[in-house]
């Protein structure tokens, strides 16, 4: 069986200790989620098990170490192949997004490119030359099988499926791709290379729901070792089946999903919290025994006393103590200055329609947020939702309609990309810059948003995507507001920090309107969900789930192609003979009709042994429940 494992791994970034002792082990076919705080060295430990962090020992070792080497081994199997997406590399000119990604079949094509020349030359060989030709071409074909040499085209065509990449966009100059296309371009060759061991930084940072739902599919069924590095608490609910915590340089490992840790390491400490009280009690106990000693051995003129304290203060010394548990870690502690409340009507849209170059996004739409209302807008990259958002704030213009903010609304708003004025200035320097406010008080405040001592001193330029967006909060929520606009909100974020970030969006009385991929954040934020859909908007009341429960049950509608009013009711209640012969024959039409779409399919896709297995499983269903109805509908008759 497939095994990664680091055991006691020591890590030194120059003289700065990263890592302190990083010991786990992972199987074949086992997916992971490695979680820790912004800077807690995740990404570093995915570099050591790609090798593009090597490991610095001090000569000699493990005979011999010294203080800022590097300690610990990673063990990797043998010939196993490793894929790590984080940094772009560079690619030569003119290259295109789909020769990107068939530079995952480059040893394929290796090996096909043998066999053609192989296959030429045994044209003119003969005897004992033609017979080793027919062994090499043998091993050959053995080889590309074994690569999966004829599976390249459904590869492709899978992973392009479900990562949203069209004729056009595969056709697109690579380096003229955005940031988030080309990481998304990245993990599509990773995804379609297929490794032993496939590592992950952030998968899910730019993709759509619905292309992260595919990836969660994907990833679920793969075969090889998984390691994510997330914050998407859904995704790893929905992908991992161990998390490794990674918390003051030391890793834990926990079985289960995301939720399931969260109950485990709450289980843990209050474990760890009745041993510390029991140790501490008993630590009370000792020290009174030997105080009592002492005061028996002054008294007394007796150094048996003495002796037996000195004992017992060994004892006391010697303890293994068990640390305190902290319940709850430094975090934002974010106080709104909310100002009075606006008019009913917070963000308004009546008729808007909007293109841009080509490309329509929306078309008559309407939109109605209310005051106190905690809405999140979903839809799929490129949809328009940001768009949207900079229509609302001015910054963009409707070609026909209108959007406008409603009145006394005073709105704070997060984009996506965090830019300040001057990048040059201090923490501390670009908060006072439009406010007048003492050092002291500033940095009190600061030190809310996890600014502490000498990190508000640290040029903004060097703040890492999370700094930048506690920085940017700091900065609006400072201001009298009862309209937050979030955009992408919890996408640099750590856990700790979006858990916080919504603890205290849930004290802010005044409206909650928010873009955002984040399903965990969306269900515990939102009270409707608007979904950008044909060009304009549709409301869903309540959150993430909700939605996506509203949205199974129109897809099995559609299916059984009956209508809404019927499906509601039981038909055994319904006293109307034809009504019921309707429903019957709606429910056999619309069988025949998904028995002849998976027999369309089943010819027509190239599929893997177990989707084609369970299709033929789900058609046997099918036609089983078709009898049933069909005698249902032949009793009427008689």
């Amino acid at each position: 069986m497939l095994e990664l494992s680091l055991k006691g791994v020591k890590k030194y970034m120059d003289a700065t200790l990263i890592l302190e002792d990083i010991t786990f082990e992972v199987y074949s076919g086992e997916k992971v989620g490695i979680v820790g705080v912004n800077g807690s060295g995740k990404s570093t430990i995915l570099k050591l098990i790609s090798g593009n962090e090597s490991m610095h020992y001090y000569p000699g070792y493990p005979q011999t170490s010294s203080y800022g080497y590097d300690e610990g081994f990673v063990y990797l199997p043998k010939n196993a192949a490793v894929a790590y997406l984080e940094q772009i590399p560079q690619f030569p000119q003119g290259m295109k997004v789909i020769d990107i990604l068939n530079l995952a079949f480059e040893e394929v094509h290796i090996i096909e490119n043998q066999m053609r020349d192989l296959e030429e030359s045994m044209k003119t060989l003969e005897g004992t030359a033609l017979e080793k030709a027919l062994t090499k071409y043998s091993d050959l074909v053995q080889m590309y099988e074994v690569k999966g040499g004829y599976e390249t085209g459904e590869k492709l065509g899978r992973v392009c499926t479900g990562l949203k990449f069209d004729e056009g966009f595969l056709n697109r100059d690579f380096d003229y791709l955005s940031g988030g296309e080309k990481t998304t371009v990245m993990l599509g060759k990773l995804l379609i290379h297929s490794p032993d061991i496939l590592l992950l930084d952030e998968p899910t940072n730019h993709l759509d729901m619905e292309s992260i739902e595919w990836l969660e599919d994907y990833l679920k069924s793969y075969k090889g070792i998984v390691l994510t590095v997330s914050h998407d608490r859904y995704f790893l609910d929905n992908v991992v089946t161990k998390i490794i915590e990674i918390e003051d340089k030391v890793s834990k490992t926990y079985k289960g999903n995301y939720s399931s840790y969260v109950i485990q390491k709450e289980e843990n400490l209050q474990i760890q919290y009745d041993h510390f009280r029991e140790q501490q009690k008993k630590i009370g106990n000792m020290e009174n025994q030997v105080k009592n000693l002492r005061d028996w051995a002054l008294r007394a003129d007796n150094n048996k006393f003495f002796r037996r304290a000195a004992s017992i203060q060994k004892k006391i010394d010697k303890l293994d103590r068990i640390d305190k548990p902290v319940f709850q870690k430094k975090n934002m502690r974010i106080d709104f200055n909310t100002s009075g409340r606006s008019g009913n009507e917070t963000v308004k849209a009546v008729g808007l329609s909007k293109r841009i170059h080509d490309k329509l996004i929306f078309k008559n739409a309407d939109l109605m947020i209310q005051y106190g209302e905690r809405v999140g807008l979903i839809g799929s990259n490129g949809s328009g939702k940001t768009t949207f958002l900079k229509m609302l704030l001015g910054e963009e213009h409707p070609d026909r309609g209108m959007v406008e903010l409603g009145a006394n609304v005073m709105p704070a708003y997060l984009p996506q990309k965090i830019v300040f004025t001057n990048e040059e200035l201090t923490v501390l320097e670009a908060f006072r810059e439009d406010n007048s406010i003492l050092e002291g008080k500033t940095r009190e405040y600061l030190a809310k948003f996890m600014f502490y001592k000498g990190s508000v001193f640290k040029k903004v330029k060097q703040l890492s995507g999370g700094e930048r967006i506690r920085l940017r909060l700091a900065m609006l929520l400072f201001q009298d507001i009862n309209l937050l606009i979030l955009d992408e909100p919890t996408n640099h974020l750590d856990i700790d920090s979006i858990e916080a970030l919504e603890e205290a969006l849930e004290e802010f009385k005044g409206t909650i309107f928010f873009i955002s991929h984040d399903r965990y954040f969306i269900n515990k934020m939102s009270e409707r969900v608007v979904a950008v859909e044909d060009y304009g908007f549709k409301s869903y009341t309540g959150n993430y789930d909700d939605y996506r429960g509203e949205i199974e049950k129109s897809k099995s509608r559609k299916l059984l192609n009956v209508p809404v009013e019927l499906v509601k009711k039981p038909h055994t209640k319904f006293e109307d003979t034809k009504k019921e012969e309707e429903i019957v024959l709606a429910k056999v039409e619309a069988l025949e009709n998904e028995i002849t779409q998976l027999d369309e399919a089943i010819v027509r896709d190239p599929m893997e042994h177990e989707e084609l297995d369970r299709l033929y499983k789900r058609m046997q269903e099918l036609n089983e429940e078709l009898d049933s109805e069909m005698e249902k509908w032949m009793g009427f008759a008689e």
